[in-house]
């Protein structure tokens, strides 16, 4: 027995000791650090910059920003013993150790025992200054300091200064781990497709790769003297039409052997027509897929296969506009617009999970100060990205993004807060693009409900990010401007006859117009009355006498509202027809805009352009979050989902299984009409569900919390099976 115990006494201290080890070797590990959202910014303007139409150079029409190209970066470290770091850098730089320049350009650093203090000082003009040092306790890491040399004393969160009154912040890092992939060699990775048809065209050839797809072209064993047509569709009708297809390429070849070629921009297609002139010959056509390595974590399956196909499809969408960042299409625009990202981040919590894509998609929207115009120039795209950062912390917990990055969202708000009227509304100004959304004959006159409700809920966000930080003089003032813009959205839109908010407020004066927008988001803003929401579900939502809403983009929140109110098997129907007629129609992958009275080739027409719509668009997979949010119907109710609930909605379906990632694994799900089991790997959970009778739960309480309506406790790690009878 003795013995027995020595050994166990032994075993632990020799565990502590392996895991003490295995610590010291993660916290020692290098990587490239830079100044934080300098990355993002720089490969962001890089990759905005690649659109073209018809062969020409097409870039964004707003403002865009630069990274800093003086960088210093310091770490102080206390050594045991001296140590020998090698040290890559990109751009020129100087290097000291306590105060002392270093000779030249030095490609290693001995620093001896004891305290010390490393310091780089970096400018690049092309790519993002950043260093990688790598030594036993000498290593780069997101403990380092920088500076971009601002002067400034600034006493904020995760900020520091030296005597000078230079701010320091904490170093920014991702995964560029190895000394030899710098951040500037940052690239997608790519597979290599064949078509799955082909035909000749004369002495070209037109290729289907099935589906719609993203890449490059490659031509094997191309031969002879000219220039080669490359013209991509989204559409056979698009290929075929060398004069208004949206893309194209053009290689100027001379070859006197046989070669391959592979395009330089990445261009989206299904069908691409290779035309070749006379003299010209070659042997076949393939592709590179381009992709983002992220890989799914949430998952959904049903007991409907059209359900089925319409989830698989918006994961494909999904995935082929999510890029370096979140787009919104891969024909057109390639850009990173704030309202379509908006709605990425959300599925994206639904299906990948995926951090890294959701920050630095919020730091290239946002730029550097001073601010000069709103996010892509919209109004309402300015909103979406504070509210994009209200929703990132409740998915993710993730407390630093926002210490780091509140100086920018403060600045952006004040440059809101200056643009108010003497109401303190918001409404469009000089150089300010009030969106909404793609519809016929709306009126973006005066003050606009819809842009008054998006600013009360990014004010809202304001004052929980400055409680958070503790800046409580800021928090209270964000937090009253809320709340009186709230009070006068209802008493200055709500229309008692009309049951609903009214789109606009014309020189203090309600129009008499009802759109669905302000009334929509109202709803799951929580900003109405209980009676108030009946009558807006009744005389708007439900009413087709009111304008129809014809993009995904907007269907997405008024789907998302009639879920928040229970009607998951309307929205179901809606789903089936709307999405599922995307579906008959041939889709692939979901488009930007769906017209069911639309035949033909009338659907791959717009903005006046016979094929200027997008067959794959980011805002086109909202089933994604729909079916995980309000089917599934788990939420988080406090950040990274330390408090959470599941209130499954079958919505008419016989049985829904699925899966919802956090950060500590994926909430299960199987749902039927008599049968729920549920397990979770995070937090403090709630099983909501209505049953007509009471619920029997083996190992646990089940809590009757009103008619039919009940509620079970889920603790981490346990598996509950639960049998009920639906309602």
């Amino acid at each position: 027995m003795k013995n027995s115990r020595y050994f166990n006494l032994l075993f632990a201290i020799f565990l502590i000791l392996v895991l003490s080890a295995d610590a010291a070797v993660a916290q020692s590990k290098a990587t490239w650090i830079w100044y934080p959202g300098d990355f993002e910014v720089w490969l962001g303007n890089k990759m905005q910059n690649r659109r073209t139409e018809r062969g020409t150079f097409l870039p964004p029409f707003w403002k865009f920003d630069s990274h800093y190209v003086l960088i210093d970066f310091h770490k102080d470290f206390d050594l045991s013993e001296a140590e020998s770091a090698e040290l890559f850098v990109e751009g020129q730089y100087s290097v000291k150790v306590d105060g002392k320049a270093i000779f030249g350009y030095p490609s290693k650093l001995e620093i001896p025992a004891g305290k010390h203090r490393v310091s780089l000082k970096v400018y690049n003009q092309g790519a993002v200054p950043a260093v990688y040092v790598k030594g036993k306790k000498v290593v780069s890491d997101s403990t380092w300091l920088v500076t971009y040399e601002d002067k400034e004393w600034i006493d904020q969160s995760g900020k520091a200064s030296d005597q000078s009154g230079t701010t320091w912040l904490k170093a920014a890092s991702w995964n560029f781990d190895s000394p030899s992939v710098p951040p500037s060699k940052y690239a997608l990775p790519t597979q290599p497709q064949s078509a799955l048809r082909s035909e000749k065209k004369g002495n070209g050839m037109l290729l289907d790769f099935g589906k719609e797809t993203f890449g490059y072209v490659k031509i094997h064993g191309l031969r002879g003297r000219g220039n080669v047509g490359i013209y991509y569709g989204e559409s056979k009708e698009e290929a075929l039409s060398l004069d208004s297809g949206e893309t194209l390429d053009r290689l100027d070849v001379n070859f006197n052997s046989k070669t391959d070629t592979t395009t330089t921009l990445t261009k989206a297609f299904r069908y691409v027509n290779v035309v070749l002139p006379a003299g010209l010959t070659m042997d076949s056509v393939s592709m590179l897929y381009e992709f983002a390595p992220v890989k799914d974590r949430g998952s959904f399956l049903c007991s409907d296969p059209e359900i089925n196909k319409i989830y698989d499809v918006s994961k494909y969408t999904f995935h082929l506009n999510t890029r370096e960042f979140f787009i919104d299409g891969i024909k057109r625009d390639r850009w990173v617009w704030s309202g379509d990202a908006y709605q990425s981040f959300l599925m994206n919590y639904y299906l990948l999970y995926d951090s890294p894509t959701v920050t630095r998609t919020l730091l290239a929207l946002r730029g550097k100060d001073p601010v000069t115009s709103h996010i892509n120039t919209i109004m309402d795209y300015t909103f979406y990205w504070f509210m994009g950062i209200k929703d990132y912390y409740l998915y993710t917990g993730d407390k630093t993004f926002i210490e780091q990055f509140y100086p920018r969202m403060k600045s952006l708000m004040d440059y809101c807060l200056s643009r108010t009227n003497n109401d303190g509304m918001l409404e469009g100004k000089a150089g300010d693009w009030v969106f909404i959304d793609w519809a016929d004959g709306l009126s973006k006159k005066g003050e606009l409900s819809f842009e008054q409700i998006l600013f009360a809920r990014s004010l809202e966000m304001m004052a929980e990010s400055a409680t958070m930080l503790n800046h409580t003089e800021e928090a209270a003032n964000y937090g009253q401007l809320a709340k009186t813009l709230k009070v006068k959205i209802m008493t200055r839109y709500w229309n008692a006859g009309k049951h609903a908010l009214v789109h606009s407020s014309v020189d203090g004066q309600q129009t008499a117009n009802v759109t669905r927008y302000a009334n929509m988001f109202g709803i799951f803003f929580n900003y109405f009355s209980p009676e108030q929401e009946q009558e807006v579900k009744k005389h708007v939502l439900l009413n087709d006498n009111i304008q129809k809403i014809k993009t995904p983009y907007m269907r997405f929140y008024e789907l998302e509202a009639l879920c928040a109110m229970g009607e998951q098997p309307y929205v179901l129907k809606e789903m089936k027809a709307y999405w599922g007629g995307m579906l008959k129609e041939g889709a692939t992958s979901f488009w930007e805009e769906y017209d069911p009275a639309k035949k033909g080739t009338a659907h791959l027409a717009m903005y006046g352009r016979p094929f200027g719509k997008s067959l794959c668009h980011a805002w086109g997979a909202s089933p994604l979050y729909l079916l995980g949010k309000y089917y599934l119907g788990v939420k988080p109710l406090s950040p990274a989902y330390a408090e959470w609930v599941c209130a499954p909605e079958l919505g008419g379906l016989k049985w829904m299984q699925g899966k919802v990632p956090t950060n500590e694994g994926e909430i299960e799900l199987y749902c039927s009409r008599t049968e729920i089991k549920i397990k979770s790997p995070v937090g403090t959970g709630i099983l909501r569900i209505k049953s007509k009778t009471l619920p029997v739960v083996p190992g646990a309480r089940v809590k009757i919390t009103g008619a039919g309506l009940y509620e079970i406790a889920v603790e981490k790690g346990t598996e509950y099976k639960v049998k009920y009878q639906s309602i």
